[in-house]
């Protein structure tokens, strides 16, 4: 009876130390308001509040790229207009799923390593390593304090791989089926927040029935059909509704506001789009690149590296009961095509073209290096033939990544730096606007595009029900909806706002009937559209 209550003490205090961690985060980034760096957050946060505050309130202003359930998580929270115009209510999952994270780590190693007592050779050790190592990195920290789904993601992820491998030791069928369904579920969530789930639930979905057919294994058998209906259902949903909101199934894969067609209009004819468009290689080494800067600053990446590959090996070569862990490498082929094929950029500081672009995607494979480092401690402690050099192993770990983890602190996290440097202009145009738009009738109505700048309306606390805007546009009319509410502004502006907010080229900008117009402002930041405010004449 010991080893069970000794682990679930164990669950619960590091489920404990990671909130405080969490909460000890979210109140330093409370206080310095950095919440809504990242453009992508504040655009995740307006989708979900389009919900239920728009001209045409609804589950259709999810949208068709990003997936649904980040959005859906925290739609509870944003109805408090504090926590929408804050940016708390967008945070709120991220916390949760940053302690389901760390917890999930320290599972997964106990699962794993199940045939050891948490206290004999080096389980234990091993455990809380993983957990800490993932807890303690500096980027997840931040990125768990917005509304970024990576977070969330990661949480499904894990939990994904923990039931999975749990189902495979377990040696009762009942335990086995039980725990297979829960990575069904937990493959479900993935597969509603990221596309990565999706390259996941494809390999996970493709061992299972490889174990139940060919190897058969009985107890895998039983739960088989559960876990692969769960797995792929989150897939069939998603491209069904594309299918039927949109008329065409692939809508967010290459639509017009898929990361494929963005690429096209905003490349330079001639030069190619990103570097490793059409090339795995290159694609393997940026991401690759990004990953590494998640985890360490500088010359602390080689041992980050040395240890993950000598984790892995650790696994292949002699620890061969722990090859769930390897299933931590998926974010490597996923992201290698995803940059290689479907017009994901990602831009690293240290290599052409020197700036910050989704380095944080790197996030996805902190996993593998705390739990690869793990098992390379592991392995060290099982192989070390006295107390003593087991205990030089234990503090070599330690204190490397102790060290490595100061130094990112000191040069600041990848994470955090890339939301800052990409947010200075957006930020300055949108408080700029926002000042303005304080100024008018409380009660004004608009007109404008919010796929760019909607964060002028959340820091002035306009709801959005008085935005016509793209998402007021019944998508499944083709190319155009002439009896939408969008549509109609665009031609009749002075019927349906007061105010008409346009930005260089953007769709309100192109397509509105400027006789009905006069201007009223001209807003000019560097690196921003031009912006300008017009008031409806009503004749």
């Amino acid at each position: 009876m010991r080893r069970p209550n000794t682990t679930a003490r164990e669950n619960a205090l590091v489920g404990q130390l990671a909130a405080a961690i969490s909460l000890s985060a979210f109140f330093f980034c409370l206080r310095h308001n950095n919440f809504l760096l990242y453009g992508d957050a504040v655009a995740h946060i307006n989708i979900a509040r389009r919900v239920f505050d728009s001209r045409t309130p609804g589950v259709l202003q999810l949208g068709t790229v990003w997936l649904p359930l980040p959005h859906v998580l925290m739609l509870p929270f944003l109805v408090s207009k504090f926590l929408w115009q804050s940016g708390i209510g967008g945070s709120i999952p991220s916390l949760f799923a940053f302690v389901l994270t760390v917890i999930g780590i320290f599972r997964l190693m106990h699962v794993v390593l199940a045939s050891d007592s948490p206290e004999k050779s080096g389980t234990r050790f091993a455990a809380w390593l993983a957990a800490g190592i993932v807890a303690l990195n500096p980027n997840l920290i931040y990125l768990q304090t917005t509304a970024m789904t990576e977070p969330v993601y990661l949480a499904f992820f894990i939990w994904s791989v923990v039931f999975f491998a749990k189902a495979l030791r377990a040696a009762d069928q009942t335990i086995s089926t039980a725990s297979l369904s829960k990575a069904g579920l937990c493959l479900l969530g993935a597969c509603l927040t990221r596309y990565d789930g999706w390259f996941l639930a494809a390999i996970l979905v493709a061992l299972v029935i490889a174990f139940a057919v060919f190897r058969n294994f009985s107890f895998l058998r039983s739960g088989a059909k559960r876990f692969v209906l769960l797995a792929v259902a989150g897939p069939i949903f998603w491209v069904g509704y594309n299918a039927i909101v949109y008329g065409n199934p692939l809508e967010f894969a290459n639509g017009p506001y898929s990361a494929k067609a963005i690429e096209q209009k905003t490349s330079t004819p001639g030069m190619p789009p990103h570097p490793g468009t059409d090339n795995l290689s290159v694609a393997f080494h940026y991401f690759f690149k990004s990953a590494e800067l998640n985890v360490a600053a500088g010359k602390w990446q080689i041992f980050w590296v040395c240890s993950l590959l000598f984790g892995t090996a650790v696994v292949v070569l002699f620890q061969k009961k722990l090859w769930p862990l390897l299933l931590l490498w998926t974010p490597v082929p996923f992201y290698m095509l995803s940059i290689a094929y479907s017009g994901v950029p990602l831009f690293v500081p240290v290599w052409w073209p020197f700036s910050r672009y989704n380095v944080r995607y790197g996030i996805e494979m902190l996993p593998a290096f705390a739990v690869f480092t793990a098992a390379a401690a592991y392995g060290l402690i099982r192989f070390a033939a006295s107390r003593r050099s087991r205990a030089a192993v234990v503090a070599v770990f330690l204190l490397f990544a102790a060290g490595s983890y100061a130094q990112v602190w000191r040069t600041e996290p990848q994470s955090y730096q890339e939301a800052v440097v990409n947010s200075r202009s957006r930020i300055a145009l949108e408080t700029a606007l926002a000042s303005d738009l304080e100024l008018l009738p409380s009660n004004s109505t608009y007109l404008m595009y919010l796929g760019e700048h909607v964060g002028a309306f959340e820091r002035a606390g306009i709801p959005l029900k008085q935005v016509i805007n793209e998402g007021n546009h019944r998508t499944w009319k083709r190319p155009t909806d002439p009896d939408g509410l969008w549509e109609r502004a665009l031609q009749n502006p002075a019927a349906y706002a007061d105010y008409v907010i346009a930005f260089d080229n953007d769709p309100v900008g192109s397509a509105v009937n400027r006789k009905q117009l006069a201007s009223v402002l001209v807003l000019r930041v560097t690196g921003q559209p031009q912006a300008i405010l017009y008031k409806t004449v009503k004749k």
